[in-house]
């Protein structure tokens, strides 16, 4: 059964290999069912792969085979709370060495455009830290990596 809301995720062509991609990458994450086109369509022939059902981390998204029309932005993206290094690690590197691109902040981009947040903990807690002077170094910290470093992080925060 569909729910009743979910994230409908446009590609070119690629939605069940970004859901195969997905599920074998993030934790509670699996592909549904794939629906194929009953008949042509502006971007594909009767028989192609139109929409697939899948989770990424616990999220209902249904990815759309639309076309090139549209493109995925930084308007939208995933943020993931990661709870060591190692996972941290594990995921920016399987989007970044899967085609994909790496950004600021714990932002990076896999190889399909769509944005993705690899935010450790320890930083959230950090640059929420009710101590300003402790939320500002952290943040400082922050903004001169790509992927965040939590000892770096650890360290801003002790000070």
């Amino acid at each position: 059964m569909i729910p009743k809301n979910l994230l409908c995720l446009w590609y070119d062509g690629t939605a069940l290999d970004a859901a195969e991609f997905y599920a074998k990458t993030f934790p509670d994450s699996h592909v549904g069912p794939v629906h194929r086109a009953p008949a042509d369509f502006p971007s594909g022939r009767g028989g192609d792969v139109l929409t697939v059902e899948f989770t990424v981390i616990g999220i209902p998204c249904i990815g759309l085979n639309g076309g090139p029309a549209f493109k995925h932005s930084e308007a939208f993206s995933f943020q993931v709370a990661t709870d060591d290094q190692a996972e941290t690690d594990r995921l920016w590197n399987a989007i970044v060495d899967n085609g994909g691109q790496e950004s600021e902040c714990g932002w990076c981009k896999d190889r399909w455009g769509l944005s993705w947040q690899i935010t450790p903990r320890a930083l959230t807690e950090g640059f929420t830290d009710p101590d300003p002077a402790v939320a500002k170094r952290v943040f400082e910290a922050m903004m001169t990596m790509r992927k965040i470093d939590i000892a770096k992080i650890e360290a801003a925060r002790r000070g």
